[in-house]
């Protein structure tokens, strides 16, 4: 063997530009499947790390954010979030777990800096955690002390946990952070001690990873009066916990059910007369939690899954090519090997002794290979995520861990015994007295099909891929030229948080007019508008319908509809059209009666065949179905950033001028609240110079402690909502693209080894009247139909490859003709240019020389 390898390394040093190709291939191959399970590996087989992550378990099945108000959950009742009180009934009832720690479902805005400090606030992500949080998952603190359930208490100090990602980061890793106090909301926090590198909580999401770790019993301080902790019904927690060695899970599953059913049972009282008709068919389940709350695998998995299908093509491509060049290079040598074979060697031997090569340079590849694979993993985390900017820490790496590079060295060694089997098999099987006769006499039929059905196997994968990525950047432009019901052109969107100052939701219409006052100062601006959230910012608020007049509806009947406060001229800032009615004005004041405009989608559901203009209506409880009266209908409008292939669902807009009256305090708190507005949509037409910077200096003139994220073109608004849609259409045009130069390589090779193979034959039809164009022209025929025959198997395919994807694909059919027309052509013309330059040559053939080396 090692006789074999050394021969293996000079015969490679040989011939440095076949190793050069066949390393680059390999490289290419291999580093783009890689790079994928680089991602497939962290995102989808990770556990947490933590101590032994195999005895964490999510009472839960279903990853949800970030709240669900109610005592019952979806059409299947599957409880997934649970409120503060049922997170402690299953903490004291379910002796099962050694721990239950619970973790906020969505993340905390914060505003951040020294105490005493003058400066505007750093804007960070925080996350409520129980104070068992990091004992559960048996973390140790890098420097200080990590929370206790003696920090989780009503009237303990208030104190926060940092990550050491900011600590190294925005703090330079000075331990004097820990024991310092910070303003935090305006609150002074005491930094107590600084997580373990690479410990992230127990949620892998693509946004919003916490910077601080808060005790669930701070959002007291932080919330007031609109604190989940205070309700029963707020549904805002994932619990995790460590199961006792031991435990039958199947018997604590069913347990909690009973638990569960035993709280809800306590609450009757308290439910609504649909929740009462229900309460009795939740349920939840207990899962396995060593990934923790797997948010990004289901956001991921499926493009993922894609991609890793389409980087395997391309290195079943690679496979192909570097078959046919072994087998061309073998069959070339085959004196050499008839000598060998004239001289004892067995088949075994020489199958061995090119086995051996094939390996070597799948190795060698490999490890070209982890640097494309580091290189193309730094792309897709680009691709994916760069819009959020560089505070939006994904705990992603594109560095290599030891399962991608055991990964990397099982694909490579696999890949050189796919394509050096049957190159070694057929070569060893060489006749020494047909070839010592002659070097240069055609080689047998079998052979030359094998060359040919590699090539046809090239083709058919690479139309797969280039009808794929066909389809997937077609889809990815239709998405974002979609009808969306209102105009992004000249719109930019100014991202704050006012309920990180110190204002109350009393001084926020005054707070928006001084806005609003300001901003049309700015040169260019026709209209400003505040929304408690705008179109494609990624939410609304939601809630159940009563109209007016209506019994109360059905429990199982769907009457949800979202809705965003928003100020007069929100319509006309982003240009949404008013199909019946008027618009928001500023005629609606506390002094008038309560408004609202919806839309097409809301009057449809709720007042079919009706006007619904001069109807009542209110939320969630038939007494306050005549909170709202309806001025006006608007065009449907696309709010919400997923779910593109269902309709625009039901939604209606009260003015932020109106607050209405309600006699329950939850209710009373959450209307307070919607009038914390986080949007300014301002109109600027034609693009004005600097104009961030201008929104920016304006939004200080008003308040230079006002949060403010960001100031963005309502395009790259957009634009970042399909960030992952565009990653996997980029990722897969880029191997289909290297799937068709792959496959143009094999079929030139295969064509010049053939012409090569036939010079005497040329030589001979030449010299018998033949002209150039009959030579060019058989061939131009030879490498046709080997295309053909891979067309042929490539477009069913290639359809097949569509249909398995339809989830992927937006406003395009999986046989899209056009789409697999485009790519039939594309991958003909790369084949014909493959084909013409042997073509050319085989008709530069002399007829003399040829006979003469007969």
């Amino acid at each position: 063997m090692l006789a074999d390898l050394r021969d293996a390394l000079r015969q490679l040093r040989k011939a440095p530009g076949f190793t050069a190709t066949a390393v680059i291939t390999l490289a290419l191959g291999i580093g783009a499947t890689t790079a994928i399970f680089t991602l497939v590996q962290q995102v989808m087989l990770k556990s947490l790390p933590v101590t032994k992550p195999e005895e964490l378990w999510r009472i839960g099945d279903k990853n949800r954010c970030c709240n669900w108000g109610g005592y019952t959950q979806g059409g299947d009742g599957d409880f997934a979030l649970f409120s503060w009180e049922a997170y402690h009934t299953f903490r004291q009832h379910t002796p099962e777990f050694t721990d239950l720690a619970a973790l906020q479902a969505g993340n905390a805005p914060l505003g951040v800096r020294p105490a005493g400090s003058k400066s505007q606030a750093d804007t960070r992500n925080g996350e409520y955690v129980s104070g068992n949080f990091f004992r559960t998952f048996g973390i140790q603190p890098w420097i200080g002390r990590l929370m206790t359930d003696a920090d989780d208490q009503d009237g303990a100090p208030l104190v926060t946990v940092m990550s050491y990602r900011i600590w190294q980061q925005k703090y330079g890793s000075n331990p004097a952070v820990v024991g310092s106090i910070y303003q935090i909301n305006g609150h002074p926090f005491t930094v107590i001690g600084i997580t373990p590198p690479g410990f992230y909580g127990g949620k892998l999401s693509g946004y919003g990873m916490p910077d601080f770790w808060l005790p669930l019993t701070s959002e007291n301080t932080l919330n007031g009066a609109v604190s989940h902790l205070k309700r029963a019904n707020s549904n805002y927690l994932d619990l995790l916990g460590r199961v006792r060695p031991g435990t039958n899970t199947q018997r604590l599953d069913a347990k909690l059910k009973v638990e569960l059913h035993d709280w809800l049972a306590s609450h009757v009282s308290d439910m609504e007369p649909g929740e009462k008709q229900l309460w009795q068919q939740q349920t939840l389940h207990l899962t396995p939690g060593g990934a923790g709350v797997a948010d990004m695998r289901d956001a991921y998995q499926d493009g993922l899954k894609l991609l890793l299908i389409a980087a395997a093509c391309v290195l079943l491509v690679a496979c192909s090519n570097l078959a046919n060049l072994m087998l061309a290079r073998g069959l070339k040598e085959r004196a050499q090997i008839s000598v060998r074979v004239a001289l004892g060697a067995s088949r075994m031997r020489l199958v061995r002794k090119a086995l051996v090569e094939s390996v070597l340079l799948a190795l060698i590849g490999g490890i070209f290979g982890i640097v494309v694979a580091y290189g193309g993993t730094r792309l897709i985390l680009y691709l994916a995520f760069e819009v959020g900017g560089p505070d939006n820490y994904v705990p992603v790496s594109a560095a290599p861990s030891w399962p991608v590079l055991l990964f990397a060295l099982g694909i490579s060694i696999l890949t050189g015994i796919l394509f050096g089997t049957a190159p070694a098999w057929m070569t060893s099987h060489a006749d020494p007295v047909e070839a010592l006769r002659g070097a240069n006499r055609s080689v047998g039929g079998g052979r030359t099909w094998v060359q040919k059905s590699l090539v046809i196997v090239q083709a058919a994968m690479s139309l797969v891929l280039l009808s794929a990525a066909a389809l997937l950047a077609q889809s990815l432009r239709n998405l974002e030229h979609q009808d969306f019901g209102f105009d992004t052109r000249g719109r930019y969107i100014a991202s704050i948080n006012p309920s990180l100052s110190t204002y109350t939701p009393e001084q926020m219409e005054p707070l928006f007019r001084r806005i609003d006052d300001r901003m049309k100062q700015i040169p260019g601006v026709r209209m400003v508008a505040p929304a408690l959230y705008a179109p494609m910012t990624g939410d609304s608020w939601n809630e159940g319908i009563r109209i007016e007049g209506r019994p109360e509806p059905n429990a199982k009947e769907d009457t949800s509809a979202g809705w965003a406060r928003v100020e007069p001229g929100f319509f006309e800032t982003i240009g949404a059209k008013i199909l019946l009615g008027r618009s928001l004005s500023e005629q609606d004041t506390t002094a008038t009666r309560n408004v609202a405009v919806i839309n097409q989608a809301f009057a449809k559901k709720f007042f079919k065949n009706q006007n619904p203009i001069g109807q009542h209506f209110g939320i969630d409880r038939l007494k306050y179905a005549n909170t709202y009266e309806i001025v006006g209908v608007v065009r449907d409008i696309r709010y919400m950033t997923w779910d593109y292939k269902s309709a625009v669902g039901p939604m209606f807009w009260p003015a932020e001028t109106q607050t209405a009256q309600y006699d329950d305090p939850v209710f009373t708190d959450g209307e307070r609240w919607s009038h914390f507005l986080y949007n300014i949509v301002l109109w600027a037409p034609g693009d004005p110079p600097g104009f961030a910077e201008k929104v920016r200096k304006a939004l200080a003139d008003v308040d230079p402690n006002l949060v403010l994220y960001d100031v963005d073109s309502y395009d790259k608004i957009v634009s970042a909502d399909f960030q992952q849609q565009n990653m996997i259409a980029t990722l897969t045009t880029l191997f289909g693209v290297l799937g068709l130069i792959l496959a143009a390589v094999g079929l030139y090779g295969v064509m010049a080894y053939t012409v090569e193979q036939r010079t005497s034959e040329i030589g001979l039809r030449m010299a018998l009247g033949a002209n150039r164009r009959d030579v060019v022209g058989m061939v131009l025929r030879s490498a046709s139909w080997q295309v053909g025959i891979g067309l042929g198997l490539g477009i069913p395919l290639a359809i097949l490859a569509g249909k398995l994807m339809t989830d992927q694909l937006f406003g395009v059919s999986p046989w899209d003709p056009l789409m697999l027309v485009s790519a039939t052509i594309l991958l003909a013309l790369a084949a014909l240019v493959a084909s013409v330059v042997p073509a050319r040559r085989a008709a530069g053939v002399e007829p003399m020389i040829a006979l003469r080396n007969q």
